[in-house]
């Protein structure tokens, strides 16, 4: 038994991950080319490794002739019968070939290519570990800035945060862990090339899995997802489960999971909505914190026209137009809003929209509800009230007026009235 070969390719399995099997066909391949190094050909070799004792021997397969004219391809009878008494001319004979006798040159290739193999399955499992985690978040190191990227530190490799994959206004140090979402890795001859980022949409998903349990398991989904990176992110969300709150449970208690992901993204917020199947319902949820009036919605064109009240308006549209280009990204629909005033100079509501509604006319608000039921056909003059005498019943309930009662009663009067 071979133990110190089997003890080395032991500690490279555990340590490098590498196959015991792949360290042995890179062995033999070594052999094979220091034997054509040393002889000139490797045409006639055939080398055998037990892969169980790691032992191995390399022979030269040479026909048995009477006047030798290649010696790396013939054997003469007498050297034959040397190795075999039972050969002949014209035989086969399995001459040993000691891997001591090779040259310096041929050595040192061997050796160099079962270094390279080493190389080349370290890499690969490299890529293999990693390439799983494609599309899902890692934590890594800072380690320093080159330029305007930042060489990040996954572990056993290396990754580079681009400058059009950092948050705007984010400052790392040194040393500092952070998580990022691994949007691709290639392989490539100097190993893998992961790239990382902290601006994708979907780290912002993959945090929530990792906070919220309902998530992970598939109770609550999330349907879709619309980010600017560092600012605001809105999210809306779904349950499987009717006994499960999507919204809620993305909070968590007194906001404690939600928290824990905009701590994680440096204090970026976050809307969580609801879904819904109905495009108007979802634009209406969408454009939450804002209060609409009315959504038509056009799934073929994937056109809304939306109306919010005047007050309402600069709500709607956000800052910068943030949060109408937030909602328009996470419905797929192109979004037009408008105020009420917009709406009724346009025609898309009545002129006496706002009368109708009983909230103001030509004068201003009327603070007359009676108006507003006479409008909806609620409100009776004859109104009779003859019902509740059958509810209270006809016995009047009403305490009868007791003059000492006014001794408790203390009356204050005013300058004017003295």
């Amino acid at each position: 038994m071979n133990t110190e070969l089997m003890e080395a390719l032991t500690i490279l399995e555990k340590e490098k991950n590498i196959s015991r099997d792949v360290m042995m066909d890179a062995i033999e391949n070594s052999l094979l080319s220091a034997c054509k190094n040393h002889f000139g050909t490797a045409e006639n070799i055939k080398v055998i490794m037990d892969r169980e004792t790691c032992d191995y021997a390399v022979y030269a397969e040479k026909e048995v002739v009477e006047e030798v004219m290649d010696p790396a391809l013939e054997i003469s009878l007498e050297d034959a019968e040397k190795i075999d008494s039972t050969l002949h001319i014209g035989d086969v004979a399995q001459v040993p070939v000691h891997s001591k006798e090779f040259g310096r040159i041929a050595t040192q290739n061997a050796k160099n290519l079962i270094l390279q193999k080493i190389r080349e399955e370290e890499r690969k499992v490299v890529f293999d570990q990693y390439f799983e985690k494609e599309k899902d978040i890692v934590t890594g190191i800072v380690q320093r800035y080159v330029g305007k990227n930042i060489s990040i530190n996954l572990g056993r490799a290396d990754a580079m945060l681009t400058e059009n994959e950092q948050v705007k206004g984010e400052v790392f140090k040194p040393t500092e862990r952070i998580k990022l979402y691994v949007v691709e890795v290639k392989n490539t001859p100097k190993g893998p090339k992961i790239l990382v980022s902290r601006t994708h949409p979907e780290l912002v998903k993959r945090l929530f899995e990792a906070e919220v349990a309902e998530v992970k398991d598939g109770t609550v989904e999330i349907k879709s997802i619309a980010r600017e990176a560092g600012s605001r992110t809105k999210m809306a969300v779904w349950s499987n489960d009717p006994n499960v709150d999507p919204v809620g449970a993305c909070v968590g208690m007194n906001g404690a999971r939600v928290n824990a992901v905009v701590n994680e993204l440096r204090g970026e917020k976050i809307d969580i909505i609801n879904w819904d199947e109905n495009p108007a319902l979802l634009i209406e949820n969408a454009l939450s914190p804002a209060k609409v009036i009315s959504v038509m919605a056009d799934p073929e064109e994937k056109i809304a026209s939306v109306i919010v009240p005047d007050y309402q308006l600069s709500l709607a549209i956000g800052k910068e137009g943030q949060n109408a280009r937030l909602a328009a990204r996470l419905t797929g629909y192109k979004i037009d809003i408008k105020s009420e005033t917009q709406a009724i100079e346009s025609g898309e509501l009545p002129e006496n929209y706002m009368e109708q509604m009983g909230m103001m006319s030509e004068e201003g608000y009327t603070g007359d509800f009676e108006d507003e039921y006479e409008d909806e056909g609620a409100y009776d003059e004859n109104y009779d009230d003859s019902y509740e005498d059958e509810f209270y019943g006809e016995e009047d309930t009403t305490d009868e007026y007791d003059p000492e009662d006014e001794a408790e009663i203390e009356f204050v009067e005013t300058d004017e009235e003295k």
